[in-house]
């Protein structure tokens, strides 16, 4: 993203929306002055992507002259098999980011509303924008989404209805019968679309990510990362299991070859290595629950987290703040994430590091509420 700030042209303007959008801002990386530096702002996976995939990127280096498979096939293919989902009905994109995009472009426009709970992605209002639809939040329940809410926000004028389960930043989760009653719900021109990016961390046998869904109901699609669990963020890759009639428009719009070789093979790799990542999800449980215990006594008690980072409460003014902690953790070369943008002023979320990252911050907030 560039510096420069244009003011607007005077005759060339974008579609209605566009000018209403606050760039995305990822994690930040860098802490002035600190000896070392222990990035926990972009959810992460701290132990990396599977051997396996690695030797399947390095693999991909003499295939670079060559466009990639426009229908990534192989990847679909892949996932199918180790899911025990049908092919047909998987679109792979750069990144789950894309899927919303386009979602949000073939389905809302001027006019209509596109729907999430109060703290939702911030992706969902920045794709509604775009697409010069209308972004609508419902508010939440002890930050979790709120179904009553979000069935009393619908309108004739919905078209898309996003639930990031689990949310993110929130950690919280919903589910199926929940998930049922909004699908349910839902106006007869509306989709449900189901983020579940980080599905893989969730451990609780209520849930589902939202394939059953999918193969029940026409009106339900979900979307899956690799940037989480198989830590793959650097490649940009994700995908849609959706109905017939909504993978057919999806693929009418993405771009031919969206999904590139280094990317597909890495991705075949780490769908493949099934005890890989179920090491990661064991792990990131472990280290997730005793860091939330740890914050919660030292005076920072985080809401119950079904992903792979939680979300710790401070203060919004005073010296025990969120910003005066921040302040605190990243001149120690610690960085998190700060949550205003969120709507969460005093708050800030914590990704899971590994074992001495963990005790990094489970230390460094005990000296800070202490001091």
């Amino acid at each position: 993203m560039t510096d420069a700030v244009q003011t607007p042209h005077p005759t060339i303007a974008p579609r209605p929306g566009v000018l209403s959008i606050a760039p995305y801002v990822g994690g930040e990386s860098k802490a002035p002055g600190a000896n070392r530096v222990i990035k926990l702002s972009s959810n992460e996976n701290p132990l990396g992507p599977s051997p396996r995939a690695i030797e399947a990127f390095k693999a991909a280096a003499d295939k670079l002259p060559l466009y990639p498979d426009g229908g990534a096939t192989g990847l679909r293919r892949t996932i199918a098999e180790v899911k025990g989902l049908d092919a047909g009905h998987i679109v792979c994109g750069a990144g789950s980011d894309e899927l919303i995009s386009l979602l949000c472009y073939a389905y809302a426009g001027p006019g209509d509303e596109v729907l999430y709970s109060q703290h939702g992605f911030l992706m969902y209002k920045i794709s509604a924008l775009a697409a010069g639809a209308t972004p609508v939040s419902a508010p939440e329940t002890n930050l979790t989404t709120d179904v009553d809410a979000m069935i009393a926000a619908m309108t004739e004028r919905t078209r898309l209805v996003f639930i990031a389960n689990p949310n993110n930043p929130t950690g919280t989760m919903l589910n199926r019968a929940k998930l049922e009653r909004l699908a349910d719900a839902l106006p007869p021109k509306a989709l449900l679309v189901l983020d579940g990016a980080y599905a893989e961390y969730v451990r609780d046998p209520d849930y589902e990510a939202g394939e059953r869904l999918v193969e029940a109901r026409d009106n339900v699609v979900m979307t899956r990362t690799f940037s989480k669990i198989y830590g793959l963020a650097a490649l940009r890759l994700g995908w849609a299991y959706a109905p017939g009639h909504v993978a057919d428009v999806l693929n009418r719009v993405r771009g031919p070859f969206n999904v590139n070789i280094p990317a597909a093979m890495a991705g075949e790799a780490a769908m493949r290595d099934v005890d890989y990542t179920d090491h990661c999800a064991v792990q990131n449980e472990v280290w997730r629950d005793w860091l939330a215990k740890k914050l919660g006594e030292a005076g920072a008690p985080c809401t119950v987290s079904n992903a792979n980072f939680v979300l710790a409460e401070f203060g919004e003014q005073g010296p025990k703040c969120a910003p005066a902690a921040d302040a605190f953790l990243k001149a120690g070369g610690l960085i998190v994430r700060r949550m205003e943008g969120y709507g969460l002023p005093a708050h800030l979320r914590i990704t899971i590091g590994d074992e001495a990252a963990c005790r990094a911050v489970a230390d460094a907030v005990a000296r800070f509420m202490a001091a």
